[in-house]
């Protein structure tokens, strides 16, 4: 199978990566092609072995054993020992194979990998995942790509098994960059309706009325609008955890200061972000909402005209920086 083929429906695949949207996004790949999986967690690696998946017992099996990899990996660092490390997936996998590297990375990252597949005779894509966990699970997520366009396009079975749309953003590093693009809006977003409720509850407004009112305004989207649905519950299980929004927000940050960029206020959603991660409790993002409303609502507050006054040592390193 050359690079610039359509995968066909007998294509075998890899996956590597079986968490909050690499387990899903398995799930789905499984019931319609031959698949091999590995994750360093055995268990999860047999979730997708009872739909008919085999398990590799490391990567470097898995990358010998498909047509086609597609790794969903937490950061750059895990990427790069995949791809070049212990890993070894550059050095064993099948002449002409492909790899479809899914994980959320700085740009520079993806195009180096690019460089060094297309040493080995590989097609290497960046094709970034927007959606969270639910979306995964029903097939509806997002995709960005960069790359070979004709190696993008060749993919299309398994980007409509696991998506509604997907767009071909450019060359390698694209599909990455958008997005970034794309979460820092999501951030942003997410702190902007955690300041509302604040204000909402410093107003004095009942807290079931103001969620849900709230939710059905114009002004918040529908990717955050559920997100109001389960705070009001204080359900924050994650569905995008608030660790990988905060990883986001590195790279996010760090991208624009690489290009001398300022940006003061997903800087600052970055910082309330941090303070929230710092409990280390896996929860979803949108627990940045549960951290303003505990410590601005009227009764943490010493005076209503000085809330900086809050005693929360997470708040209050974020107005000394």
């Amino acid at each position: 199978m050359l690079p610039d083929q359509e995968i066909a429906s007998n294509s075998r695949l890899g996956f590597i990566g079986l968490g909050h949207l690499g387990s899903p996004i398995a799930r789905r790949l499984a019931a319609k092609f031959p698949m091999v999986v590995y994750d360093r967690d055995r268990a999860k690696a047999e979730e997708i072995r009872v739909l008919g998946a085999a398990i590799a017992e490391d990567p470097r099996s898995l990358a010998v054993d498909a047509d086609v990899v597609l790794s969903c990996l937490p950061d750059g660092a895990a990427v790069e020992d995949l791809y070049l490390g212990s890993g070894n997936i550059l050095r064993s996998a099948r002449p002409n194979a492909r790899i479809i590297e899914l994980s959320t990375i700085a740009p520079e990252t993806s195009r180096m990998l690019h460089v060094a597949a297309r040493g080995y005779g590989i097609s290497m894509l960046d094709v970034a995942i927007s959606g969270s966990s639910p979306a995964a699970e029903a097939g509806t997520l997002t995709l960005f790509g960069g790359g070979e366009r004709k190696d993008f396009e060749s993919c299309a079975p398994i980007f409509t098994t696991i998506a509604h749309q997907w767009f071909y953003m450019g060359p390698s590093g694209s599909g990455v960059a958008m997005k970034l693009v794309v979460n820092t809006l999501l951030g942003l977003g997410m702190q902007a309706i955690a300041e509302a409720l604040a204000l909402g509850s410093l107003l004095d407004l009942p807290r079931d009325l103001l969620y849900s009112t709230l939710a059905k305004t114009a002004v918040v989207p529908p990717a955050l609008a559920g997100k109001l649905a389960t705070a009001e519950r204080h359900d924050y299980t994650p569905q995008f955890p608030l660790r990988l929004m905060r990883k986001d927000f590195g790279l996010i940050v760090a991208a624009a200061e690489k290009s001398g960029l300022f940006l003061p206020a997903t800087e600052s959603a970055a910082a309330v972000n941090a303070a929230e991660a710092a409990n280390g409790q896996e929860e979803d993002f949108s627990a940045v909402i549960r951290l303003m409303e505990q410590h601005f609502a009227l009764e943490n507050i010493p005076s209503a005209g000085h809330p900086r006054k809050t005693g929360d040592a997470r708040i209050s390193v974020l107005y000394e920086s």
